[in-house]
């Protein structure tokens, strides 16, 4: 099992490119089934992850060709409809294979998706939609036998913003008769990237970044390139490791846009914040000002995906600060790693309240989800002494080479078995 281990007290300081988005690329892969042609996507990070979509792809007779960080999917020869249940628990991702196997199958067999603890999130949207759509779908031991004849256009309202449910949506009404509108539709930036790539394979899907997403179903789909779009989270994540540092960071390849609600709160905790459209400059305080409310909310308010890198760096800031999870119910499991370097949270139902110290100290301390480690790792980076983070499998399913990029910035950062 491999292990970071990071000596802390260093001030990044330099320049670093951010990789193309983890919650773009999954659905877009799980779409190049539908074309049943070839696709190259670029701009693809090197994911655990996106391997397993990979693998998921293989199983079900895609051919692919992947060289640095271009990925080519063959889907011509596809030919099984159940996708392998022991893939499907390894990654939540998985499930928008519903939508884009019923528009080229009319049929997929899939066990309930696993990925990170972090509570409840269920995909009753999902199903409630693909249903109205026409589809046909059996819950039993697990597993979800999803038919679809026929599936034909109709109007969704989403009883909720649900990103994975206006995803299967989108590509199961690609191909189907008529036309489909989904109210309430989730706007994140990443919906825009997979409504951009149906399109440039030839489907017409119009209104991704709004809340009205409108899918006039074809009969024909071509290959395509698509470039995916850069990674908002990862962008937050180098941002507050500059501003945890007290550093002053360059980061490139970013859309600025997607990431204003971090840029504000990262002001609010006293960090200089220049940018254009595609490249960010950071420098962080000497220490930073407590910000008296953080609460998540879906695009465009503050990213779930940030909460935890957030309260890392809120941990050494100078007062109390308010952290209010809405997203997800048990998102809060780095506290209790936190709170061993030295932080003092407490934590009361979906929020917590976060008292600055003067510094953290390193300890031994294990990552229990993908975010929560990464806040751990900014934790170590601004901590005294050495920090021993394990299960660092789970920061590997959404960061493309943390350590190496955060070493290039001036870290103190190693990979150990």
């Amino acid at each position: 099992m491999e292990k970071f281990i990071i000596e802390g007290g260093k001030r990044l300081v330099g320049e670093a490119l951010v990789s193309g988005a983890k919650n773009s690329v999954l659905p877009i892969l799980a779409a190049t089934v539908i074309n049943g042609k070839n696709s190259t996507i670029l701009n693809t990070p090197d994911l655990r992850d996106v391997g397993i979509m990979q693998q998921i792809l293989l199983s079900v007779g895609c051919k692919i060709n992947k060289m640095d960080n271009m990925i080519h999917v063959d889907s011509r020869n596809l030919n099984k409809v159940r996708i392998p249940e022991d893939l499907v628990r390894e990654m939540r991702s998985s499930i928008v294979l519903l939508g884009a196997m019923l528009t080229r199958c009319g049929e997929v067999e899939i066990s309930y998706p696993g990925g990170c603890e972090i509570g409840p999130r269920p995909i009753d949207l999902h199903l409630k939609g693909l249903r109205e759509l026409g589809a046909n779908i059996e819950e039993l031991h697990g597993f979800l036998y999803c038919k679809a004849e026929n599936l034909k256009g109709c109007e969704i309202q989403l009883d909720y913003p649900s990103v994975g449910a206006t995803e299967n949506i989108m590509m199961a009404a690609v191909k189907a008769k008529g036309s489909t509108v989904i109210r309430n539709a989730a706007r994140e930036p990443e919906i825009i990237d997979l409504q951009n790539y149906l399109n440039t394979i030839g489907a017409k899907v119009y209104g991704g970044g709004t809340s009205v997403i409108r899918v006039d179903g074809v009969d024909k789909l071509d290959s395509a390139d698509h470039t995916i779009i850069p990674d908002r989270i990862v962008a937050g994540t180098y941002m507050v490791a500059s501003a945890i540092t007290g550093g002053e960071v360059v980061l490139k390849n970013i859309e600025v846009e997607h990431i204003q609600s971090i840029i504000a709160k990262l002001r609010e905790a006293g960090c200089m914040v220049y940018n254009n459209c595609t490249t960010l400059k950071i420098i962080g305080p000497r220490t930073p000002n407590a910000i008296e409310t953080v609460q998540t909310l879906p695009y465009p308010g503050f990213p779930t995906d940030m909460q935890a890198q957030m309260m890392a760096l809120l941990t050494i800031g100078n007062g109390t600060s308010i952290i209010k999870e809405t997203i997800f119910e048990n998102r809060f499991k780095h506290v209790e790693e936190l709170i061993r370097m030295g932080a003092n949270i407490q934590t009361v139902g979906k929020a917590a309240v976060i008292k600055g110290v003067n510094n953290l100290t390193g300890a031994k301390v294990s990552a229990k989800d993908l975010r929560g480690g990464a806040s751990l790792v900014l934790s170590a980076l601004s901590a005294k002494g050495t920090t021993e983070i394990d299960n660092i499998y789970h920061i590997d399913r959404g960061y493309d080479s943390l350590e190496k990029v955060l070493e290039t910035l001036g870290a103190d950062i190693k990979r150990v078995l």
